[in-house]
């Protein structure tokens, strides 16, 4: 506790754990997908908006470290800050009714979402990171890490709860009546109050980032020349291109990160759709939040579940297990069983924890430290890029199901002609699931058939020596 204490009253230290809790403080992803539906959406467009949230954080995750290294990293989590302020405006202020201007101020919101991600990832990191190098404390960095990951997972708890409950327009209603208020409640008006309550957060993360000093090291003049500048982002390509080029080299931790990617995509896909599902099978909006809650307890204990897979079986028996689960997943949600139909959806997501969880145990010690940081970076790129393609198939495939559809059954629309669509849609992951997987395994096999491949894996002896140790203890 001492310790906790003691670095908690560095101002740079506190401000980051501050800063990245906030940020990540969104009110409406409990009610992700019924959120965009209830303002008129269709189901392909919010699969085509996902598609350009993924596809901004591809193009800008690499140069921002460049641009970190231009301008200043507080002054890039500045600017991801007031990024989130203006696409959070866009939300709250967004009229309803003309669908192609909704549709447009949705796509700069998911760009401008996209852009801030890309701005605030590792740049908050290093400005404290650095200031306890500044103060010889770099080693008490996993205690910060720590505190941050228990501080956000206890208010991401209540964010998701209460950003479900004001989205319940008949749970307001009651707290109004109670209040004695003459005021009429509706969707209308409440499917913007997680919007509201995320504007608040998202000032105070500006608020946050405007404390926020760099430490005298790094505080150097800014002003650099175009063709200067554009050397650092340039370079930044660069390493990411050797680092993808080492990844294809070495066929074992090639298929390492597909095998992640694989299971990452699909479910991610199947995740943002989490709120349409959960109505569809009777679950009330009110509950969203206390489900979200229940998701983020299960990322607290996972990790140690997939730290044992990890030291107990082989990568391809993980992915035999992790496969078995994901069919269990699909065939429990395809049944659509009110209430219960929640358990395979909560299972798809501890797959989605176990996956990141072994991505990080494999990769780190396969990979050399110099080209660390790059390599994780280029499985993150690709694992978006990825989704980013999954994203227009699956807009795709909804648009055929609904001329379909309004061929065989004209008479349905509106709500009910979602909802049908999107129960169709489900049936299309099981097949791209064992399409998908009978592709993996075919490629993993030609690439892995030759034992010596794996001697090529840079790291491979220090990864058994890890296995090795890990069973000691």
């Amino acid at each position: 506790m001492h310790n906790q204490t003691s670095l908690l009253k560095i101002p740079n230290v506190r401000l980051f754990i501050m800063f990245r809790i906030m940020f990540n403080a969104r009110f409406y992803y409990p009610v992700f997908a019924i959120l965009f539906l209830d303002f008129g959406l269709t189901l392909e467009q919010f699969a085509l908006l996902n598609v350009a949230w993924a596809l901004s954080i591809v193009l800008l995750e690499v140069p921002s470290g460049a641009l970190a290294d231009i301008i200043g990293r507080r002054n890039l989590v500045v600017s991801a800050a007031v990024i989130m302020v203006v696409e959070i405006s866009l939300l709250c202020f967004a009229p309803r009714g003309n669908i192609t201007l909704l549709f447009f101020i949705f796509l700069v919101n998911r760009i401008l979402s996209g852009s801030a991600e890309a701005c605030a990832s590792g740049a908050d990191e290093a400005i404290a990171y650095d200031t306890l190098k500044k103060l010889d404390r770099a080693a008490e960095w996993p205690k910060v890490l720590e505190i941050q990951m228990r501080y956000g997972a206890m208010v991401r708890m209540g964010v998701m709860i209460l950003g479900a409950l004001v989205y319940d327009p008949d749970l307001m209603q009651k707290i109004v009546d109670f209040a004695g208020l003459q005021i009429q409640i509706n969707q209308g008006i409440t499917m913007r109050f997680p919007l509201y309550l995320t504007l608040a957060m998202a000032l105070g993360t500006l608020a946050v980032s405007l404390k926020m000093r760099e430490s005298d090291s790094i505080e150097t003049d800014r002003r650099i020349d175009v063709a200067k500048a554009g050397k650092p982002i340039r370079q930044a390509f660069k390493l990411t291109l050797k680092a993808g080029q080492w990844i294809l080299q070495t066929p074992f931790v090639m298929m390492i990160i597909l095998a992640g990617l694989f299971f990452d995509h699909w479910i991610r896909v199947l995740i943002t759709l989490n709120s349409e599902y959960y109505r569809l099978i009777n679950l009330p909006e009110a509950s969203f939040g206390l489900i979200a809650a229940l998701l983020a307890f299960f990322g607290l204990f996972i990790p140690k579940i997939a730290r044992k897979m990890g030291q107990t079986y082989t990568p391809l028996s993980n992915v035999y297990i992790m496969s078995i689960l994901s069919i269990a997943g699909l065939a429990g949600m395809l049944l659509m069983i009110p209430y219960y139909g929640l358990i395979p959806a909560i299972l798809l997501f501890c797959i989605m924890y176990v996956n990141t969880y072994l991505q990080s145990y494999y990769l780190n010690p396969l990979t050399a430290s110099e080209q660390r940081a790059t390599v994780l970076s280029f499985k993150g790129l690709s694992f978006n890029l990825a989704y980013g393609v999954m994203g227009l198939l699956y807009a795709g495939f909804l648009a055929h199901l609904r001329e379909q559809t309004s061929n065989i059954l004209p008479g349905l629309s509106g709500p009910e002609l979602e909802d049908f669509v999107f129960v169709k849609s489900l049936l299309g992951f099981p097949f791209y699931f064992i399409v998908a997987l009978a592709g993996l395994f075919w490629f993993g096999w030609r690439k892995l058939k030759n034992n010596k491949e794996y001697k090529k894996v840079q790291g491979l002896e220090n990864m058994k020596k890890m296995y090795h140790e890990e069973k000691e203890n």
